[in-house]
Parts: C-alpha cells; structure tokens; sequence
C-alpha cells in the first residue's frame, strides 16, 4: 500500500483510525474560531444542541474575533458584537474585539495555533493555518455550533493535489504570484474538497508570511485545505512571533507526506518562469501575466486583508511609494491585518508612509474585502486589490471591477494611477522571523 499524504495523516490521528481519501470520519477539533458576522448564528445553534444549558468543549481552545463589521458601520453589527462579546465572558472563551485583527492573523499572533492542529473556523479562509503546518478548514456556522458543544465534527478525508515549485523566484514576484497562477492553472472549483499541498525548495525558501498567502487562497480553488509542511522556518517564526517554541517536533514524519504519497495530480513550475500575475474580474480564476493588463486605469488601490495584511506587506508597499504622492484622482485604502501590524506600521514609519502618500489608513480588520464599509466601491469604480476575491459585487457595487495583484504590483501601481509591472520599480523581499526578532526593514 502506498504512502499517506499530510491530509491522510493528520485525520488519521484526529480520528484515531486508519483512513484514506473518501473515507469518513469523525475527528477531535484542537481550535474552533468565529467572528462576529458567523457567531452569533453558531450560537444559536449550540444553544439547541445544549438546551440552552451546555458548555464549550474547551474555552481556552475556542477564539472568537471582530474584524468584519469592525468598527461596527450599525445598529445590527453592533449587536452581532455584544453578542459575541457576552457569548465569550459567559463561556470563558478567547475574544478578541475591534482593531484586534483579523481572526487568521490574530489566532496565529497570539499563538492559539501550531503545526498538526485541526482548526476549524466559521470562515472560508480557515484553510490559512496550513500555512503552520495545521490541518486549517472552513465551516458553516451550524457545523461549528455543534462543534462548540462536541468538540468533534464529521469530515470526508480529503484527496491531494500538489504543486511543486523548484529554483529561485525572480525579482518582484512573490507567492502572490504563485497562487494566482495555480488557481489560474486549475480553475475556481479545480481543487474542490482536495487538499491544496504546496513543495518544493522555491515553497521551502519562502518566509512564514508568503506560506500564509498560499494557504490562504486555497479555497479560491475550492480546496478544503491549504498546506505547507512545518520545518525549521517555522518553528522559528513561531518562536519569534508568539515568544515560545512549538511544543510539537515539526520533523515529526506524522506532519510530512510520504515520499510514496497518492495525489490527485501533481503540478510543476519552475520559479524562474513565472511572471507577475493579475486576476481580472470577475473570478480569481482569471489570471493573466501583468503585460496582459498593464496600463488599465484604476481608482482605487486597496491594501489589506487575511492575504496580504501582514507588516512585511506593507513593507513592500511603503518602500516604493516613499516620498511619492499618489496620482490625482486615485485613492489607496490601507487596512493592516491586526493591532499588532498596526503598531509596527506605527513605530517603522510605514504609516506615515503611507498617510504623506495620500493613503487612508484604517484600524485593523477586514476593511472593504467583502464590501461592508471603509471604502466599498462604486458604480463603474475599478479597484486593484491586495485581496483573494474579485467576484462582482465583492467590494461594493455590482458595476463595479476588481483586480487581484501582489502588494509589490499594488506598490508599483500607485506611482502611475494605472496597473504597472513591478519588474519596473525597485522591489524589496522581507524575513518574518528577522523582523519579529527586531532587525531593521
């Protein structure tokens, strides 16, 4: 019998059985998140399972954030956030409130996820804690009520498709980069209920922070989860980031596939061919290299989200832009994936950066990324975007578009008020662990 993927693997041991792909099983949850616009509904919903008597399966492995109304744009948001709040102090769990962060940034800041977790999370892009090496996943907020209450929840063992990506990534070219092409490659619903596995020695070299992104958008291929074996880099930036090492041995074989791993499919690229990519509207799936779209006139520029919110991200931008100012009639939107990024934004200078550029720089959260409030788009409004969705609608008006670039492409952008090649400007790579541990940008 041949090997088993991580995926394999690690709902095996959830599970405490012997699976494979197809197989069904119930598996033991390590973190279960929501926020503030999924939990008010996985509360209702663990209220019925419990008769309105029960307790969290464990308070201090559940987290609950508000980031996406946040701060609160009404009434209604506002509610959704007492309700969490009250939900939280009730049960004892963890709650993070506004200008806290983004759940997937702020679960990881704060150490709440490691290598070999099961997460499971009450939003899409749950599958971003594969970026540690965790088994992260979405769920709808009835499954994670339960889960609330169980601490256990049924899965299918999901196939695996890798991508495997040799040699070294050329200048201005980043994950971003790399999964817009692979979504590009297999199509919005190419990685439907598999894993999306990511290897190779370009994957192995890239910082903690461009793991996340790959992660993160694997779901934009309708994948289950996003994963990238822990290694030493990882425990590394764990150590840096929350101040301790993981109490998990990522060299571990249960947190790596077998060399004779069954996958789906196994796609290759090598680094030194791939170009900048822009999805163009209105699905991610449509990616294109830059020179396809280069010169379209956009309004807005918005950098951000659970993708590209991290400081290093922002580094990228605020390194081309210093000492600019952006184009007459273009607006750049800033929202920093947490508190935390925030401050660093703050005590760097990147802020003011971006503030003497003519950017509005928001508290952290979500932002404009599903068209709630802080600079949702208008009729005819073209917006590039550091985000993971461009489907219509996505950042406000219907009639309006969206493009999806690599904060260095954004970068390059606001200099002409129009998509522009960041081969063309001087761009800039960032170690996560090297700026956690104080080191100069």
């Amino acid at each position: 019998m041949t090997g088993k993927t991580f995926a394999e693997k690690q709902l095996s041991e959830k599970s405490g059985r012997d699976v494979r792909a197809g197989d069904y099983v119930e598996a033991d949850i390590d973190v279960a998140m929501a926020h503030d616009i999924t939990g008010p509904l996985a509360f209702r919903t663990f209220d019925e399972v419990t008769d309105g008597e029960g307790s969290l399966f464990a308070p201090e492995q559940t987290v609950f954030t508000i980031d996406h109304h946040a701060p609160a744009d009404g009434v209604q948001a506002a509610n959704n956030h007492n309700a969490l709040r009250e939900f939280a102090a009730e049960h004892g769990a963890h709650q993070y409130d506004v200008g806290d962060g983004i759940c997937h940034q702020v679960l990881v800041e704060e150490g709440h996820v490691g290598p070999g977790d099961l997460v499971i999370g009450a939003d899409s892009h749950s599958t971003s804690y594969g970026g540690l090496g965790a088994f992260g996943t979405g769920v709808g907020s009835t499954d994670l009520g339960t889960a609330l209450a169980t601490g256990e929840l049924w899965f299918r063992v999901p196939e695996t498709k890798r991508f495997e990506v040799e040699g070294d990534l050329p200048d201005a070219v980043y994950a971003k980069d790399l999964i817009l092409k692979f979504i590009g490659d297999v199509g919005f619903a190419g990685c439907t209920y598999m894993a999306a596995e990511y290897g190779g020695s370009t994957i192995e070299d890239l910082p903690i922070h461009e793991r996340f992104v790959l992660t993160n958008m694997a779901i934009e291929m309708g994948g289950k989860a996003g994963i990238v074996e822990p290694d030493e880099r990882t425990a590394r930036y764990l150590e840096a980031e929350t101040g301790s090492p993981p109490d998990i041995d990522v060299e571990d074989p249960a947190l790596h596939s077998d060399s004779d791993a069954e996958y789906e499919a196994v796609h290759r690229y090598r680094a030194e061919e791939i170009a900048p990519q822009v999805s163009v509207p209105s699905n991610p799936e449509n990616a294109v290299d830059i020179g396809e779209v280069e010169g379209t006139a956009v309004d807005q520029l918005f950098v951000g989200t659970c993708t590209n919110g991290r400081f290093e991200d922002m580094q990228v931008v605020a390194d081309i832009i210093e000492g600019e100012e952006l184009p007459p009639d273009v607006r750049m939107v800033v929202v920093p994936a947490s508190g935390a990024v925030y401050q660093k934004m703050l005590e760097t200078g990147v802020l003011t950066t971006f503030v003497d550029a003519g950017a509005v720089v928001q508290s952290a959260g979500c932002g404009p990324c599903a068209g709630y409030h802080q600079g949702v788009l208008g009729d005819g409004d073209v917006c590039l975007a550091t985000a993971n969705r461009n489907f219509p609608g996505r950042e406000g008006s219907m009639d309006s578009e969206v493009y999806l670039a690599s904060p260095a492409t954004v970068g390059a952008s606001a200099l002409y008020g129009e998509i522009t090649d960041p081969r063309r400007v001087e761009t800039k790579r960032f170690d996560d662990v090297a700026l956690a541990q104080g080191a100069r940008p």
